[in-house]
């Protein structure tokens, strides 16, 4: 008897088989996170967790330190707008007096604008300042005549250095079109605090020179949370401020 030729494989076990079964695996592999995160609440248009500090957003990834910008300039507002109405009461000179009133003006539409973004994107903010910030302004409370003027141009010039900087920072890296925008805003606005600040003629700058090189940043680093479980801080009773509390701005109507 002749030896029977070997059987060719057929179906899944030839060699074409196995390649398309191997390609198949690897597609539903991949394929997978997306379903699962497709059958959560909200499905893939809400927030995901990319990684331990970076989450993904219809407007682009938000990273820990698009998040920490976004608390930055909430924090900024809440002392430097009271600082620019003491400004408005106390200041001996008209250029003081024109400072106060551009940081009231700016800081309460920047703030607006940080409002809005925070909650687009689930930032939870503060309502009352830092334990530093909140030292300026009682420093700030109780000058008075030239003292006044001093403390206020050299403490509020040195704070918006110390922000500039941070906002080129994220302005440059973001990959959020929200932060993109928000930082636009900031930088116009805080260049021109800088500019009537220095205005004044109080301001010292080998001291402020100094200080910026030498100081921590005035506004601390948030910590880490969550887009999902991220929450407006609710304002505390004892404590009044001009800027709205966090909570108060709604979402646009054009909002997902």
């Amino acid at each position: 008897m002749r030896p029977r030729p070997p059987v060719k494989g057929r179906g899944i076990f030839s060699g074409t088989g196995l390649i398309i079964t191997a390609l198949a695996a690897t597609a539903a592999a991949l394929l997978f996170p997306l379903w699962s995160y497709a059958d959560r609440p909200g499905g893939t248009a809400g927030a995901q967790v990319l990684g331990a500090r970076t989450v993904t957003t219809p407007y682009g990834p938000l990273s820990e330190r698009d998040r920490d910008f976004v608390t930055k300039v909430r924090l900024a507002g809440l002392w430097e707008l009271p600082a620019g109405q003491l400004a408005l009461e106390r200041g001996t000179t008209q250029a003081v007096r024109d400072a106060g009133q551009h940081l009231v003006d700016g800081h309460t539409s920047l703030d607006a604008h940080d409002r809005t973004v925070a909650s687009r994107l689930g930032v939870p903010l503060p309502d009352q300042p830092n334990a530093q910030q909140r030292q300026w302004l009682a420093t700030l409370r109780s000058a008075r005549g030239q003292e006044f003027d001093r403390q206020f141009a050299c403490l509020l010039r040195l704070a918006h250095g110390r922000v500039f900087s941070l906002i080129a920072d994220v302005r440059a890296g973001t990959q959020n079109s929200l932060v993109r925008d928000l930082a636009d805003d900031a930088n116009t606005t805080v260049l021109d605090h800088i500019k009537v600040l220095e205005a004044t003629g109080y301001v010292d700058f080998s001291t402020l020179a100094r200080d910026l090189a030498a100081t921590p940043s005035p506004v601390p680093t948030p910590p880490v949370t969550d887009a999902g479980s991220a929450a407006p801080v609710a304002p505390a009773p004892s404590e009044s401020y001009s800027l709205p509390p966090a909570a108060s701005s709604p979402l646009p109507a054009d909002a997902p």
